[in-house]
């Protein structure tokens, strides 16, 4: 399995607005580069667009969550805007995001894939 965070998370991919840099776990380089070429304009935009960085993290479900933080000190990171994003993100990228999902619970926590199998599992 990934290695995880102390909080028991497994990273895929972070873009920062401060360094202006991308992270892509390596433990995912089996998605095709596709997919990983959609996370990482999908995340830099975002970092790009509201600041702060971005995180989508796995939990020990296999259920994917998108983190947001930012410096205390960061009196530009739009708040707001950040929620608004995030639901844009979660509405616009929701096939990708379920299938990511059902990538991590199959390939990671050996999930058996029946025909019945839910995304939401």
């Amino acid at each position: 399995m990934p290695g995880n965070n102390p909080d028991g998370m497994v990273v895929l991919c972070a873009s920062s607005a401060y360094e202006e840099k991308y992270y892509f776990n390596q433990d995912f380089a089996g998605l095709p580069e596709a997919v990983k070429e959609e996370l990482q304009i999908m995340c830099v935009l975002y970092t790009a667009d509201v600041g702060g960085i971005l995180t989508l993290q796995f939990d020990k479900s296999g259920s994917l969550f998108i983190n947001v933080t930012s410096s205390e000190d960061d009196f530009l990171f739009d708040e707001i805007g950040s929620v608004l994003k995030i639901k844009q993100i979660q509405s616009a990228k929701r096939e990708l995001l379920e299938a990511l999902e059902l990538y991590y619970r199959v390939k990671f926590l050996k999930h058996q894939v029946t025909a019945s199998t839910s995304l939401m599992d």
